[in-house]
């Protein structure tokens, strides 16, 4: 009963449901999207983009918070980050490859998911396809009989993580790339094969990268029959980039807006029918500007669409040797996290395995460092009943008592968000030596927001909610000490 409720919350476009939250009064939810009515007025939107919230497998995949990437192909072995599809296949031949210490490695750094790329732009296959004679089964790992998603499926089963694909859509060594029809028959058998034969996949990640073929044309993607594919054989996964699950934060660079809504006004660009009113409001994934009342008042339709920051541990995306010594610093990696998972977003950071098939151990080494740095920041919440429910209207304060003694200089605050994402604007406040001082001021909450400020040993905190979009609801609030870096 609970897949076939988890089904029919994916394939409706828009799911109205009512709930029952906390002794509130019952409320009309939007889920995923939601159709503005031609003559709505500004309040009306406003309030209708207030009750739009996440699909189950969207919030799932928000909890996560850390997940990963392991860029790891041919492109491993010659050096290159894009490969011609023209190198041998030969080369691919990783001495020891073993999944499961990615994976363990990963699950003890606290990620929750990994995302391989079966395949790059370069069109060499992790898997033994049928489709084409460009992937392992022509490599001289293990004489032509390994697969790397079956033994990464594996471990991810073996460790309890979440297992997600990234199928490059650009395919350099392809002879029908960019005669669209062929292709585009071709790339759905590889997504059926990679959908139908390693157990559930959690993420199916497609960017929209396109290039010219061999034939001088540029490749027209059939979005519409990719998507069904994943829909049917995959019901419960959630789809980025290209998909209407999870939307790129406009960089690679790790950072997230200082507002970042997950109620959205941007179509996600497979929506090939929604172009044009992106256009109209000027919106694309770099866009600053994603949900403002501003952007409300002149659309027609939002989204839940929720920022995943894409980001490597080192310079490049495939592994370099000569790249081991400019590994991110663990005070690069603790200023994502801030920048990602504390702008309401998901941290999607890559760490592509070597040559031997291993994480490199100068990538242990910082994950280790990271993961300790972030569970010695996180292990207390010095705010007493931090985590007791809070239903605020516009201007409403709530006053805190906070350990004694603590030292704290950072704050986390949380949104219900399976009833929306509401807040606008908020004020932090401590209570130190006999008055109030403000410490901190945003805009958007969402999922998570983290934010810094100077070191204080406060009796108690205040939280005003300056804006919101209705009745903001607040689900936990916290102060901790970050170890300056």
């Amino acid at each position: 009963m609970r897949n076939i409720l988890l089904k029919a919350s994916v394939l409706a476009a828009t799911l109205l449901v009512s709930v029952s939250c906390c002794n509130q009064p019952r409320e009309t939810l939007y889920t995923k999207n939601v159709q503005f009515p031609e003559d709505a007025s500004v309040e009306t939107k406003i309030d209708m983009i207030s009750h739009l919230v996440p699909t189950p497998q969207q919030l799932a995949w928000q909890q996560m918070e850390l997940t990963a990437f392991l860029h790891f192909g041919i492109n491993t072995f010659t050096g290159n980050e894009w490969g011609s599809g023209s190198d041998d296949p030969q080369l691919f031949n990783p001495t020891e490859l073993d999944c499961e210490q990615w994976v363990r490695v990963l699950r003890d750094a606290g990620f929750k998911m990994v995302i391989l790329t079966a395949k790059h732009h370069d069109g060499f296959c992790l898997w033994p396809t049928s489709t084409t004679e460009y992937s392992v089964k022509n490599a001289a790992w293990r004489n032509g009989e390994g697969d790397v998603v079956a033994e990464l499926r594996a471990a991810c089963d073996k460790y309890d993580m979440k297992f997600g694909l990234y199928l490059s859509p650009w395919d350099c060594n392809a002879e029908c790339y960019g005669d669209s029809p062929r292709y585009n028959q071709l790339y759905v058998a590889q997504l059926t094969e990679l959908l139908t034969n390693y157990g559930e996949v959690h993420e199916v990640w497609l960017d929209g990268a396109c290039g010219e073929g061999p034939n001088g044309r540029v490749q027209e993607y059939d979005w519409n029959a990719i998507f069904a594919t994943v829909r049917r054989l995959q019901p419960h996964a959630v789809t980025a980039i290209m998909g209407d699950d999870v939307r790129w934060v406009g960089n690679e660079g790790g950072l997230g807006r200082d507002t970042e809504w997950s109620a959205t006004l941007i179509a996600p660009k497979s929506y090939t029918d929604k172009m044009a009113e992106n256009a109209r409001l000027g919106l694309n994934e770099m866009s600053e500007d994603l949900g403002s009342r501003a952007l409300v008042a002149e659309a027609s339709k939002a989204y839940w669409y929720p920022s995943e920051v894409d980001v490597s541990i080192r310079p490049g995306w495939f592994f370099h040797p000569e790249e081991n010594d400019k590994v991110r610093s663990l005070a690069s990696l603790v200023d994502i996290y801030f920048r990602s998972v504390g702008c309401n977003s998901v941290l999607l950071l890559n760490i592509p395995p070597d040559v031997r098939g291993l994480l490199h151990e100068e990538d242990v080494k910082r994950l280790g460092e990271f993961s300790e740095y972030l569970r010695a920041t996180f292990a207390q919440n010095m705010v007493v009943k931090g985590d007791e429910y809070w239903s605020s209207e516009v201007g409403e304060v709530r006053e805190y008592e906070v350990v004694i003694d603590s030292v704290v200089n950072t704050l986390l605050i949380q949104e219900d968000i399976t009833r929306g994402q509401r807040v606008e604007e908020f004020m932090v406040e401590l209570y130190c030596d006999g008055e109030w001082h403000t410490v901190a001021e945003a805009t958007t909450i969402g999922y998570k927001r983290l934010l810094r400020f100077e070191e204080s040993r406060p009796e108690k905190l205040r939280i005003t909610i300056r804006g919101a979009r209705g009745v903001a609801n607040i689900s936990n609030v916290g102060l901790y000490y970050a170890k300056p870096l």
